[in-house]
């Protein structure tokens, strides 16, 4: 059964964040929470297709007749590469601009 995305915390914080910064930009009118809504909608579907990728892996094997097997790529490769770029276009048209986080802090524990 494939993953409920919408009920993951991290869904619900990206989406509020987004939020957050449309209404502290005062941009928070219904062309642009629809627009929101269309990036989670393509947050859900290239978190999908990465699930795809790591199942099936960049290449597939098909079978082409009773006795007649290949490989070919596998489709969900592309497809992740123009959902990340239509989300990008999506945060360039809500001037949002994603915030840098903190840096984590390294373990001790790598030193000798």
């Amino acid at each position: 059964m494939a993953k409920d995305y919408k009920r993951t915390n991290e869904y619900k914080e990206i989406k509020q964040s987004l939020l957050n910064q449309l209404e502290e930009s005062n941009n928070l009118n219904p062309h642009f929470k629809g627009l929101v809504e269309d990036y989670m909608r393509l947050w859900i579907i290239k978190n999908q297709l990465i699930d795809d990728i790591d199942e099936r892996g960049v290449v597939c094997r098909y079978q082409n007749g009773k006795d007649q097997w290949g490989y070919k790529r596998n489709d969900s490769v592309g497809e992740l590469n123009k959902t990340s770029s239509q989300m990008l276009k999506i945060l360039t048209q809500l001037k949002i601009q994603v915030k840098e986080t903190e840096p984590l802090e390294e373990d001790d524990d790598d030193e000798l």
